[in-house]
């Protein structure tokens, strides 16, 4: 895939959903601001102060005429004010595509009020400051597009997926994706905007959860224990109208709106390991399956995946308090000798499936034995990728006792 540019104000996550993207795409990863800070040998900061702000204008500038000579198969995040300058906006045009991450005022004042490094924000009034900043460059933000997504309420994964239909949308067709092109029609498509609807209002998939929310949720160990999330969450208790049958996604009566994927070790390298017994779908597959999955069942699917058996059981432990309806897990090796999973797992009351892409039952000895299933109402074992998909459906249809 071609580079892809991340603009937007301060605080609508461009630099973290670079770093979660680049990782989804397989593409490197580069951050104007700190490009600029590490060839200047100064802070963001201390440019401001000591250089003011035109001169770090012309470093920016400076920063994409580099990178348009340089850049291959990169997820670019710019500065916030990059695209103010009509210079810039052609420079980035020429080197690949611009998706625009808008947020309001409101949303981005809550991300960043904490952050004394702004130099923008040091007045009296910042959320006043943002709005007016918002306002200055809506039009250049907008006019430097080819893909809008709004942010506001969604997760990293929602809007990862977004991102990736707007950019692939031959692949995202009846997927159930939200996100808007630029014109204000579907992403990816072009057309006008829905009757009655407002361009930019996008649509809240995901009221409970914000970026740096989630960017707090996951473990400190790298890129091994990356958290990824995906799908999107129901509208009401009504969402499950035309697309379930009568006894579909409720458990007791209630709606189910939140489950939880945790996927233990290796599995982030689906597509390399072991081929002949895991297939030639890479993680990414997967993330994409469940996400469609979630869109087509209108419920919020968090996929969560460590290499660390800790920051599983952490991960289990907050499901206890985070409103997780359901949870599916495959521990991986952890499978066949973590009590101490086993105890997390027991320790929670909500319906569980323990799944496994291939049939443990029929490989190495040590693997037939699952220390983790008695804690689990259902084993889903040796159907591929798809056994995640029934096993969402076993805790949409009600659990323990559905059979």
């Amino acid at each position: 895939m071609a580079n892809v540019i991340l603009i937007g104000c301060m605080g609508c996550g461009k630099s973290s959903v670079a770093v979660k993207l680049s990782y989804r795409l397989k593409q490197s990863m580069t951050d104007t601001d700190r490009w600029i800070e590490k060839k200047q040998g100064k802070t963001i900061a201390e440019i401001f102060e000591q250089d003011g702000e035109e001169a770090f204008r012309q470093m920016e500038t400076e920063a994409l005429k580099y990178l348009k000579e340089t850049a291959k198969n990169q997820v670019i995040s710019v500065g916030g004010g990059m695209p103010v300058r009509e210079e810039n906006r052609a420079l980035m045009k020429e080197i690949g595509k611009v998706v625009y991450l808008r947020a309001t005022a409101e949303t981005l004042y809550e991300r960043v009020r904490e952050d004394g490094a702004r130099p923008l924000l040091q007045c009296e009034n910042p959320l006043e400051r943002i709005r007016n900043l918002l306002e200055e460059r809506r039009d250049a933000y907008e006019s430097a597009a080819d893909v809008i997504i709004d942010v506001d309420g969604k997760n990293f994964g929602q809007i990862l997926y977004e991102i990736d239909g707007a950019l692939r949308p031959g692949q995202r067709q009846g997927a159930g994706y939200h996100g808007h092109s630029a014109d204000g029609g579907p992403a990816g498509r072009a057309g006008a905007r829905p009757e009655g609807r407002p361009f930019g209002t996008g649509r809240e998939l995901n009221g409970a959860g914000r970026p740096d929310a989630e960017e707090a949720a996951e473990p400190a160990e790298g890129a091994g224990a990356l958290a990824q999330t995906a799908g999107c969450a129901a509208d009401g208790a009504d969402a499950a109208a035309g697309n379930m049958g009568a006894g579909e996604g409720r458990t007791g009566g209630k709606r189910l709106k939140k489950l939880l994927v945790i996927n233990g070790p290796n599995l982030n390298f689906l597509g390399i390991r072991e081929k002949a017994v895991y297939g030639t779908k890479d993680y990414n597959d997967l993330l994409d399956m469940i996400a469609r999955k979630a869109v087509a069942c209108r419920i919020h699917i968090e996929v969560f995946q460590s290499n660390h058996e800790g920051a599983i059981i952490d991960r289990i432990q907050q499901a206890y308090f985070d409103g997780t309806e359901g949870l599916i897990i495959n521990p991986g090796a952890y499978t066949h000798y973590s009590y101490a999973i086993f105890d997390a797992l027991n320790s929670v009351g909500m319906p569980k499936v323990e799944v496994h892409i291939s049939n443990i039952m029929e490989r190495e000895a040590f693997r037939r034995v699952s220390v983790t299933a008695p804690a689990c109402d259902k084993q889903i074992y040796g159907h591929g990728l798809e056994g995640y998909l029934e096993a969402v459906d076993f805790i949409m249809a009600g659990g323990p006792g559905q059979e």
